[in-house]
């Protein structure tokens, strides 16, 4: 879902459109017009654009699923699996980045550069259902940390999964949630 169709923008699209609308009926002298088109659409207009500022895009996939992949995940996946995946495919606002709270639950946040979710895959491991989540760290010091909670991951993900961190780069790692 590209960024144009956020709900952000449609509704500073609607909250301009309304406004442009009632400063028409200003300049063409109909009263009644004038007053709802203003009166609504400036409110509408902030409401859009305060929703633009803390918005978060859901995040992009790093390979589209595949058929086998999504037939996996309504199947094999366990319901923690299948709730990440909605999570975070879907527009969030007023928060820094996508998992907020399960990161800081782990101890994984750091409030000046917070790790961000930068994208996920789907894979088909013998059957079984993996998703790997895709992370950016805000320093090199955060790599061992992650690596460390390796187990602790496992135990926070729930019961049925298998927890790995790979290191993908020097600020750049994946999270890889195994289905059992």
């Amino acid at each position: 879902m590209g960024s144009f169709f956020s709900p952000g923008n449609w509704i500073t699209v609607l909250g301009a459109s309304l406004a442009v609308f009632g400063l028409v009926a200003y300049a063409a002298d109909h009263p009644v017009l004038n007053l709802v088109g203003l009166f609504s659409g400036i409110p509408v207009l902030l409401g859009g654009l305060a929703l633009k500022s803390s918005e978060l895009p859901p995040v992009p996939w790093l390979r589209q699923p595949d058929d086998r992949s999504r037939t996996l995940r309504q199947t094999v996946a366990t319901e923690t699996q299948q709730r990440l995946v909605k999570d975070v495919q879907r527009w969030r606002y007023g928060q820094k980045a996508h998992l907020e709270s399960s990161l800081e639950a782990l101890k994984l946040w750091r409030g000046d550069k917070p790790p961000q979710l930068a994208g996920l895959r789907e894979d088909d491991v013998q059957g079984r259902y993996q998703l790997t989540m895709r992370f950016e760290l805000g320093s090199d010091e955060e790599r061992q940390a992650w690596l460390d909670k390796r187990d602790r991951l496992a135990r926070f993900f729930g019961p049925g999964l298998e927890a790995a961190v790979v290191v993908v780069g020097p600020r750049c790692l994946e999270v890889q949630l195994l289905s059992c």
